[in-house]
């Protein structure tokens, strides 16, 4: 337990003031607005509503504007927001078969049905600093014309599966509940469900090693994006007065599934596996190290050897949460005096027997 130490708060206080001042920074400045960082930095914004599990752009830009930019504590503060949040009923699965697409691309199939859109993305991007963006406003003229074309765009992993090269999407059980982890507490063995959860506000940065990792030949992973899918989708939930289900608006997500060779073993023929990823808004490289960890995951549902990290499921699980984790790290900021003394007085108890006993063996070395 902690005590608290008599006399801090003036100094708490002025602590926050000068926290304030900082955030101000120079006056004469004008003040960033929440509009400006919900749109201009957006990337940033859309990780603090993915890892902070509410999509709400407003109170992200809110909460990125209050922490400095420091992504971790905006995440920190938006999780901490929606555990307080009351919950007013349950949404229906999203349908991203009917998403309306941004950007879409593949890696296994160059000429795909409904073709690829490139959209908005630094992939093609030389990786060098460009000076006209020091305050330059953007010519009109050189704006990007977006058409909003209405075609079919059947999933990649669906033309595998009418050959039957890749396994089955797999369907829900009626009757069986998928886990809420904003309600109980995770446990292990943890199903798919969960472990998707877990993954989809999990840090980006863990995950990224942790895919990573598996591409280095840390799991027996070969795999090829089939598809990343980055559009707005209807977001419905089933009315009991009415007998049937309405939209109540709709919200961006990043969808990506991931194609992975497997040879086959005795629980499953060769086949093509899948991992997948989604998340809330414009987030390619999280989508796509979630799904990644996904299918190391399911290592065991494949016969296949739990021999690398990303494969242990209580590894994983257990430390992608960046809140628990930054909470469990800098409460070593916090007074630890009564335990430093206690390890102190014994580490120099120890000391002491270890100098007496090594005297005494030189003593009887020397006679």
């Amino acid at each position: 337990m902690y005590v608290a130490v008599k006399g801090g708060e003036r100094a708490i206080r002025n602590a926050h003031r000068l926290l304030a001042d900082k955030r101000r920074g120079p006056r004469n400045l004008p003040d960033i607005t929440l509009e400006q960082i919900a749109t201009q930095l957006a990337l940033s914004v859309d990780r603090i509503m993915s890892e902070g599990s509410l999509y709400d752009r407003d109170l992200a830009a809110l909460a990125m504007k209050q922490a400095r930019g420091d992504l971790i504590d905006a995440i920190f503060l938006v999780h901490a927001y929606r555990t307080i949040t009351p919950r007013f009923g349950f949404s229906e699965p999203l349908d991203t078969s009917k998403m309306r697409v941004e950007r879409r691309v593949s890696a296994t199939f160059k000429d795909l049905p409904g073709g690829q859109l490139l959209g908005p993305t630094f992939d093609y991007t030389h990786r060098l600093l460009d000076p006209t963006l020091e305050g330059a406003e953007i010519d009109e003229a050189a704006r990007a014309e977006v058409t909003d074309e209405d075609r079919p765009m059947p999933r990649v992993t669906d033309l595998l599966g009418h050959e039957e090269l890749i396994e089955d999407d797999g369907e829900a059980q009626e009757g069986v509940e998928i886990g809420d982890l904003t309600r109980e507490p995770l446990s292990f063995p943890a199903d798919r469900d969960l472990r998707l959860q877990a993954l989809a506000r999990g840090d980006e940065g863990f995950l990224l090693g942790l895919g990573y990792s598996t591409q280095r030949g840390y799991s027996r992973t070969h795999p090829f994006v089939g598809e990343i899918r980055i559009g707005t989708v209807d977001v419905e939930v089933e009315i009991p007065e009415l007998g049937f289900t309405v939209s109540i608006g709709e919200i961006q997500v990043t969808e990506c599934r991931m194609v992975t060779q497997f040879k086959g073993s005795a629980k499953a023929p060769p086949q093509f596996t899948r991992g997948y990823g989604l998340v809330f808004d414009q987030s390619e490289r999280k989508a796509m190290a979630m799904s990644l960890v996904d299918r190391a995951l399911r290592a065991r549902e494949f016969g296949e050897d739990v021999v690398a990290p990303a494969q242990d499921e209580e590894f994983v699980l257990s430390h992608s949460d960046n809140v628990q984790s930054t909470g469990f790290l800098e409460h070593l900021k916090l007074p630890h005096y009564v335990d430093f003394q206690a390890e102190l007085d014994f580490v120099r108890r120890m000391r002491h027997e270890y100098e007496d006993r090594a005297a005494q063996e030189n003593k009887e070395a020397a006679e």
